[in-house]
């Protein structure tokens, strides 16, 4: 089997590997005040074609709550693709991507559980932005039955060390 190429886009990931110190700002509900969050993510490169984000942040009850977040990218979609499970929910987000025109941003599209509870599953981004070598965004939206967005969380990952 011949290795594939690494491309610029996998080359774009690995902007997100190392050790990040965040802060995230959650917002549950309109009558409901925003949640702050603070913890640390280890990206680490799987060869030159994936990243694997691990996270741990405290949750509500102050139990550590530890995520997963895998992207890399499908030359024969065109697309970046990924997943992403943590420890206080049973749904495993499938994502899929691409990159703006400056390639600065990501935006991932996934299909989720609605916040209500019901059942019914909507469209959801998630956006990295790369600010500087020491600094990225990550922020949460979701899609409304109007095909507005509204943001639910927003975050800044800073390089542990800057």
């Amino acid at each position: 089997m011949q290795m594939p190429e690494v491309t610029t886009e996998h080359q774009w990931l690995l902007k997100l590997v190392g050790d990040w110190d965040l802060r995230s700002e959650c917002v549950m509900g309109p009558d409901q005040p925003p949640s702050v969050m603070v913890g640390k993510q280890r990206t680490r490169a799987l060869g030159s074609l994936w990243t694997l984000g691990e996270m741990e942040m405290p949750g509500p009850d102050g139990q550590i709550m530890p995520s997963l977040i895998t992207l890399g990218f499908d030359p024969a979609r065109g697309k970046f693709v990924g997943s992403f499970i943590t420890s206080c929910m049973t749904f495993h987000w499938l994502y899929e991507g691409s990159l703006d025109a400056q390639q600065r941003v990501l935006t991932l599209d996934a299909e989720g559980p609605s916040f209500s509870g019901d059942g019914t599953m909507v469209n959801y981004q998630d956006i990295i932005e790369v600010v500087d070598d020491d600094t990225y965004l990550f922020s949460s939206r979701l899609q409304n039955p109007d095909g507005t967005w509204t943001r639910f969380m927003h975050g800044t990952h800073k390089r542990c060390g800057t």
